[in-house]
């Protein structure tokens, strides 16, 4: 989708008071939907605890959303584009809302994870949509107020989605324990069901799109060939056809590359545009964020394992221990959008790469140094400094990837940013079975426990750095400073704008 496929028709009215309850309405969604990745980590030590969830299951739990969100984005934009976005993102809404309380009900964990598949499917109908309404919604001179509101609203969503975790696991509202955290999107998602039928309206590409359902599926399957032995192999006792389906999982990407090359040549719509890939930053960007996320989908899981079952914290002391990485990386987003980048390029992500580097070596030093005896105090410090680095590196990194991009482009580009770091979150919390639990002998007695899973978390965070260390690497193939203009296509997209752009 690009800013040009807004039908005459449908373009946004500054008169409209209307357009303010959309907006209300897309931004809880959204919100809904942060809230929602990181409110479950928090409550997976109460979930093993109260349901007798295996590590894999543990896993999956997480991991499950975040494959079906990866493998559904670029397919839930193409479909908000074909048939309305107003359509698609209250079928979104609806369908998150229902996998809530089938969540919110599982009788036993499989059922959890399979509704958690289905909650990531549903979210990839809902998210594309959002920015795809607000642009739809309002005209241009109010869409820079507009999305400074929607990176508040990201903000706020990290934050307080570990203590609103925290307060409803510790808070075991009704005797429901758990369960609260996921039925507290019922109300949220029936009203903005209804509001939002009322009060959003509809659009679509002015011209006809197709969908490329065989590319999805190509890549669905490719993940799980690959992913679901990573999470099962080592309580199955790594058997030969764990193997044998990583290494299938390859012939299936191998086959994704050639479909989509001849769906290109045929009607113009692929999945993935390959063609994007011979931008040198593009497929050097693609390459950090993949790597990213695998950093980040190891370290989030092993850390709460680490505070809660390790340490034997509380879920609202585990939450509140991360509020300064939150609180840091907030600021330090602010910071290198807005002073830091413009200045100093790409030195800015690379810097970032180094610090939150020098953060997770600081926090494996203290982790080894206080033992069980540490407190939040104490990580306060390696959680800051990790933050900050986290921070220099998110906000600029997209503007930076898609800086050499071309115009036309920019959408697809975008939506498949996005969809390889789910992806590659969903690959890092597959290697959580190797990285951590791979490092823990079971079964284990009461009092090895603690020991145990502390040795996990430094093993982990060994890991964690060691990606942090080939991001660095790669930032080098970034350029050195966002492009102004890009040649033959007229100016760059802002990074308001290519933001607005997430999906094709």
């Amino acid at each position: 989708m690009t800013f040009t496929d807004t039908p005459q028709a449908a373009q946004p009215v500054a008169g409209d008071r209307r357009r303010w309850f959309a907006l209300a309405i897309v931004m809880t969604a959204a919100f809904m939907d942060l809230v929602d990745v990181t409110i479950v980590n928090i409550a997976i030590p109460s979930i093993q605890r109260n349901e007798g969830a295996t590590f894999s299951q543990i896993q999956w739990i997480t991991a499950g959303y975040a494959l079906a969100f990866a493998a559904g984005l670029v397919t839930g934009g193409r479909l908000g584009d074909i048939h309305g976005r107003k359509r698609i993102f209250l079928v979104g809404i609806g369908g998150f809302t229902l996998a809530s309380a089938l969540c919110g009900f599982a009788v036993n964990p499989e059922m959890l994870v399979a509704s958690r598949i289905l909650q990531g499917a549903m979210a990839a109908l809902m998210v594309p949509q959002v920015l795809s309404i607000v642009h739809a919604t309002f005209p241009p001179h109010e869409r820079g107020k507009v999305f400074g509101l929607f990176g508040a609203i990201v903000g706020l969503g990290a934050v307080s989605g570990p203590l609103l975790g925290a307060l409803l696991t510790e808070g075991n509202l009704f005797g429901l324990e758990w369960r609260p955290i996921f039925l507290i999107n019922l109300p949220v998602g029936i009203a903005g069901l209804v509001l939002g039928a009322r009060f959003i309206t509809e659009s679509k590409a002015p011209r006809a799109l197709k969908l490329d359902l065989v590319g999805a599926a190509l890549v669905t399957v490719g993940l799980l060939m690959l992913l679901y032995p990573l999470t099962r192999g080592r309580e199955l006792g790594w058997p030969v056809w764990g193997y044998v389906s990583m290494a299938g999982s390859l012939l299936v990407f191998a086959a994704l590359v050639a479909y989509e090359r001849g769906k290109g040549a045929r009607d113009g719509s692929p999945l993935i545009e390959l063609s994007l890939f011979r931008v040198k930053s593009f497929a050097a960007g693609i390459a950090v964020q993949t790597v990213f996320g695998v950093g980040l989908g190891i370290f989030f899981l092993v850390w709460t394992l680490y505070m809660q079952v390790g340490l034997g914290w509380s879920e609202l002391r585990a939450g509140l221990t991360g509020v300064p990485f939150s609180v840091a990386v907030s600021a330090a987003a602010g910071m290198s959008v807005q002073l830091l980048v413009p200045r100093y390029g790409r030195k800015v992500l690379q810097a970032g790469a180094l610090l939150m580097g020098a953060g997770v070596l600081l926090y494996m030093w203290e982790a080894e140094r206080y033992g069980l005896g540490i407190t939040s105090w104490q990580m306060a410090l390696p959680l800051v400094v990790m933050g900050a680095g986290m921070g220099l590196i998110v906000a600029p990194l997209t503007d930076a990837v898609l800086s050499e991009v071309p115009r036309e482009h920019a959408g697809s580009a975008s939506g498949l940013i996005n969809t390889v770091q789910q992806m590659g979150n969903a690959l890092g919390l597959g290697l959580v079975s190797v990285v951590f639990f791979g490092v823990i002998d079971e079964p284990l007695a009461a009092a090895e426990v603690g020991p145990a899973f502390a040795e996990g978390f430094r093993h982990a965070l060994g890991w964690v750095a060691a990606v942090l260390g080939v991001i660095f690497l790669l930032m080098f193939a970034l350029p050195r400073r966002p492009a102004q203009h890009v040649e033959g296509t007229g100016d760059a997209p802002t990074a308001v704008e290519k933001e607005r752009e997430l999906v094709s």
